[in-house]
């Protein structure tokens, strides 16, 4: 498994094959991904990107952070694990039986 870069500050029009471009000029991309909101389906304005080897992720952030896209400046920088999501939704304890006789 190669690195995994976060890509923030994209422009919300950008795609996810032009963000895999943007990246293979500096070595190959296993994946790439727009983190879109869940109900609107718009992009949030950042992503992910694998690349096959660290060397290679190496200078993809090194080249891009700090650049502009689209009028938008990009962060770019080695991705943190995903850290463990608490629990959603709180839930509604027992249903009350506010009994009708």
């Amino acid at each position: 498994m190669g690195a995994k870069i976060y890509v923030g500050g994209l422009p919300y029009s950008t795609t996810e094959q032009q963000l895999s471009d943007l990246f293979a000029v500096h070595g190959a991309v296993a994946s790439s991904r727009i983190i879109t909101d869940k109900f609107t389906g718009q992009s949030r304005g950042f992503g992910f990107v694998e690349m096959s080897s660290d060397s290679e992720a190496q200078a993809a952030i090194t080249a891009l952070n700090g650049t502009e896209l689209g009028g938008r400046t990009l962060t770019v920088n080695e991705a943190r694990p995903q850290e463990p999501r608490s629990g959603g939704g709180g839930g509604r304890g027992g249903f009350g039986g506010g009994g009708r006789h």
